[in-house]
């Protein structure tokens, strides 16, 4: 999945891509969030250009309803930094709207390296979480 997500940032290359996390609905437990990601799914930038973003909400909506029932649930947002680090800019910080989200961001400062790190930003701060890879 993290291989689709730097995939996707290159694709839309000098503009940020955008897309939603899927995974178990515990992750959302702000509490103590517990689950796996399990899908990525790539939306429209209604912002596009190299440094915004904005998901278009009628997909996210689409995909909660696609959900309903499930056991899962968009549990996160993923987007590409082109030419900056995977650090949450000042944007990123006041612009997250969801404090349960898993925000991943994808740096292709370096483009045969891509660099994907995951926050969790509440309140104004951001603290990185550990992304670890599944088989």
């Amino acid at each position: 999945m993290l291989h689709d997500i730097a995939e996707h940032a290159r694709q839309d290359s000098p503009d940020e891509c955008c897309g939603l996390l899927v995974g178990s609905d515990g992750l959302l437990d702000l509490r103590r969030p517990e689950g796996v990601i399990d899908e990525a799914v790539r939306a429209t930038n209604l912002e596009r250009g190299p440094t915004r973003y904005r998901i278009d909400p009628m997909e996210h909506l689409a995909l909660q309803k696609r959900l309903r029932g499930t056991g899962r649930a968009v549990a996160g947002a993923y987007h590409s930094h082109p030419g900056t680090s995977a650090a949450p800019s000042m944007s990123d910080v006041t612009e997250a709207f969801y404090p349960e989200f898993l925000y991943v961001i994808v740096s292709l400062a370096r483009p045969d390296h891509p660099e994907i790190r995951a926050w969790r930003i509440r309140s104004g701060a951001a603290r990185e979480v550990t992304l670890v890879p599944q088989p």
